[in-house]
């Protein structure tokens, strides 16, 4: 193969990769958001449960 095609694909693979380490501290972000999310949510279901039955 030539070297400098060997060159090339190296570079863009080298780009591709800090693009996918990107994206998944992008993603990683996301779902831990998400999550917070969701436990605050079930925190306020088992509030209102709770409510409803004293009031029951």
């Amino acid at each position: 193969m030539d070297w400098k095609l060997l060159e090339e694909r190296l570079a863009l693979l080298k780009r591709e990769h800090v693009a996918g380490e990107e994206r998944l501290k992008t993603l990683d972000s996301q779902i831990a958001e998400l999550k917070r999310t969701q436990l605050r949510i079930a925190g306020a279901i088992q509030v209102l449960e709770e409510l409803m039955r004293e009031l029951g």
